[in-house]
């Protein structure tokens, strides 16, 4: 791929995300998978403290979108959150929703592995909480994502990583064949141009471990999201999660 048709995929993928987030409701949990934090942040939470060697480091939620997740984990850690986002539109909203300034947003497409490491210049060694950007990104820019992500840890991080696993793929595509039609709160991703990419569950780690990464732990669990079937059933997605950093070099 040239770099002219590189850049022009990196400017239709935001642009895609600028008109999802300009278009988005307001409400609690009106996106997809903006699911409350008792089912997100909190177990994902309980699943990274054991691997923080430095808890109070700054944490950077990547991929942030409209800040739900952010505000909870400002309240939980001792150090300091920023929320950043590749879409101007979804760091308004966490601006919006967050008036007292619990966390700090910054726009920043985690691809670019030069705006990660003017990060970090700012920042330091960071914790890292990304939940479902992986699958998102275009796969030409998977590995400068991991990249990023390595950049931001620095020698002292440590990252929580969950991705929606190769069984969730399946389960979209049969939500969106549905004879009634697909869940309400699916309809914009796909009007919006998003689309969803297939990640083998063996190459998410393999993303990391090419960036100079330690898996540390990795297990599976449901992704919970804000739609529920028409029994009235929540619609959790298979995923795997990874605890990733540089092991034994803190």
């Amino acid at each position: 791929m040239s770099v002219t048709d590189d850049s022009r995929n990196r400017s239709r993928h935001r642009d895609a995300w600028e008109g999802f987030w300009r278009a988005a409701p307001t409400g609690p949990g009106a996106v997809f998978w903006d699911a409350e934090p008792a089912r997100t942040a909190a177990p994902h939470l309980e699943l990274l403290t054991p691997h923080l060697t430095e808890p109070a480091l700054p944490l950077v939620d990547l991929g942030c979108g409209n800040g739900t997740q952010t505000r909870y984990l400002a309240g939980r850690l001792p150090g300091p959150v920023v929320g950043v986002d590749v879409s101007a539109a979804a760091l308004e909203l966490a601006r919006a929703q967050d008036p007292e300034g619990a966390a700090r947003y910054r726009r920043l497409d985690a691809a670019d592995t030069g705006a990660a490491a003017d990060l970090h210049a700012e920042l330091g060694d960071s914790n890292v909480y990304m939940r479902g950007v992986l699958h998102q990104t275009p796969p030409h820019d998977r590995d400068a994502l991991a990249e990023s992500v390595a950049t931001l840890l620095g020698r002292r991080g440590r990252a929580f990583v969950v991705e929606p696993g190769e069984a969730a793929g399946k389960a979209l595509g049969a939500l969106m064949r549905d004879p009634a039609g697909p869940p309400a709160k699916l309809r914009p991703v796909s009007e919006h141009g998003i689309v969803p990419g297939a990640v083998a569950d063996a190459d998410v780690p393999e993303h990391f471990r090419a960036a100079g990464l330690d898996v540390l732990a990795s297990g599976g669990a449901p992704l919970a999201t804000t739609e529920v079937r028409a029994d009235g059933t929540p619609i959790e997605l298979p995923s795997l999660w990874l605890v990733v950093g540089r092991a034994g070099r803190a």
